[in-house]
């Protein structure tokens, strides 16, 4: 369960952005080891740049991003890939490695100049395999591989690197219902059960409220955060849509299609 008196990460008036040009601000939230947190909103409203942010792929344009207790600028480039792992939405430039290399790469903050695996190494890797169903396809190449089957092989390179953040853009982008739940309840039980902090963006919506145990709004005002039931009650999702085309039923968690 949740460790409610350690904050691993934070932020506190953000601001994101691209050069001059200002994505989202007033960005404000706190989690703690062992809680899946889904990051939602509209198209276009920052999820990427938020979390490309956090992972220090670009830099914020103000306020603060603070990594256990530490500002995330303030830690080095090798502490960094030890205390957080990101997964984005581009292809890996490794596709022709097998499944079992590509998980490997994951132990790269840990391993000797020359690359090679300890014992512990290859525990962190087969433990990884073995938690995303990918025993079997250990040995495919990663261009053998479906969608569905790919991500899970990212998620779980990301997961042998064992950091206790673990940041991922879009998980869930092309799969069908059932893979996309079998992923969000693969990082649920990896948030839950090894007490990594697992904040993801996403469009599905309904399965964030139903597996989440907090949820960020990019809203482009307030940005809500809090447990999914809080949220609802507040109304926050009601206003995540224009009424007109989609409605949000309070009752069942839901969008409907306004007719």
């Amino acid at each position: 369960m949740e460790n409610k008196n350690k904050t691993i990460l934070s932020t506190k008036g953000l601001t994101i952005g691209y050069g001059p040009k200002m994505v989202a601000k007033d960005i404000h939230f706190v989690l703690e080891p062992g809680v899946l947190c889904g990051i939602v909103g509209v198209n276009g409203i920052g999820k990427s740049t938020l979390l490309r942010t956090l992972g220090r792929f670009q830099p914020k344009l103000s306020g603060s991003i603070q990594l256990e207790g530490k500002n995330v600028e303030d830690h080095s480039p090798s502490d960094l890939s030890k205390k957080l792992s990101v997964v984005l939405t581009e292809p890996p430039a490794s596709k022709n490695l097998t499944v079992g290399e590509l998980i490997a790469l994951g132990r790269q903050p840990y391993t000797n100049w020359l690359g090679n695996l300890s014992p512990e190494d290859q525990k962190q890797v087969q433990d990884s395999l073995d938690a995303f169903l990918l025993n079997e396809l250990k040995h495919r190449k990663c261009h053998e591989l479906s969608d569905g089957q790919l991500q899970r092989v990212l998620i779980a390179r990301a997961m042998a690197q064992d950091t206790p953040v673990i940041i991922l853009d879009e998980p869930t982008t092309h799969l069908d219902l059932y893979h996309k739940v079998q992923i969000l309840k693969m990082l649920q039980q990896l948030a839950h059960d090894q007490q990594k902090t697992i904040l993801f963006s996403t469009h599905e919506i309904d399965l964030a409220i139903q597996l989440c145990d907090k949820i960020l709004i990019l809203d482009g005002d307030t940005n809500p955060f809090g447990d999914p039931c809080e949220l609802i009650e507040q109304k926050h999702f009601e206003r995540l849509f224009p009424m007109e085309m989609v409605q949000f039923d309070a009752k069942t968690g839901s969008f409907k299609i306004t007719k």
